[in-house]
């Protein structure tokens, strides 16, 4: 079995191989037994070794000599109220980020929008880093989603396990990236709702026998 800290370690490094999470910006958790493990306040990938990951409970209660990520309201809350929410990654990834400085989500532009619950991936009000009202603002815009932006800050993903979680992360910055360019030439024509139900039926039973 993967130990949850080392696990926590890899893909922390991997978001910022990846160019998903420059520097100290963002952070990401694991649920654990015990409630979840969060990366620490702070500590770039490269400095950064697995004893750092930071327990904490489901009542917001943290263990260790250091300090956790400052975001650590929103991924105890998320544990709280989404059961099937294994891991949770928060990250500035450059598309993403400049989407959600114009407070704007995903519109349904491409059908690939579904893999993250439905038609569209809506964009959190602002509220200040850190805060329990980025929190609440979070979990609103999260309501039937896996993924949703965080205005003027960055982008939010969930999934059952880290890997999960972080091919959504993935697969969402280059949406992000899809649509700003396609903006290029005007808003992108947006699927019906009758088109987007069909892809939703078609995806529903893709890959099976």
């Amino acid at each position: 079995m993967i130990d949850p800290a080392q696990a926590l370690l890899a893909a922390t490094r991997r978001l910022a191989e990846t160019g998903l999470n420059p520097g100290s910006a963002g952070n990401l958790s694991v649920r654990t037994v015990e409630g979840f493990l969060i990366t620490p306040s702070g500590i770039p990938p490269e400095e950064l070794g697995a004893e750092m990951m930071v327990p904490m409970t489901l009542e917001g209660i943290s263990s260790g000599p250091w300090p956790p990520s400052s975001e650590w309201r929103f991924h105890r809350d998320l544990y709280r109220s989404r059961p099937e929410a294994g891991a949770v990654v928060h990250c500035h990834s450059p598309a993403a980020t400049a989407l959600a400085c114009h407070r704007r989500g995903l519109p349904p532009f491409h059908y690939m929008i579904l893999r993250f619950g439905g038609p569209d991936v809506r964009c959190a009000r602002y509220a200040r880093f850190g805060t329990q009202a980025l929190s609440d603002a979070v979990l609103e815009a999260l309501e039937g989603r896996r993924a949703c932006l965080m205005a003027n800050h960055g982008m939010l993903v969930l999934g059952r396990d880290l890997p999960q979680a972080l091919a959504l992360a993935q697969e969402l910055e280059t949406l992000c990236e899809h649509y700003l360019r396609a903006r290029t030439l005007g808003e992108p024509v947006h699927l019906t709702d009758e088109e987007i139900a069909e892809a939703q039926e078609a995806i529903a039973g893709y890959g099976r026998r």
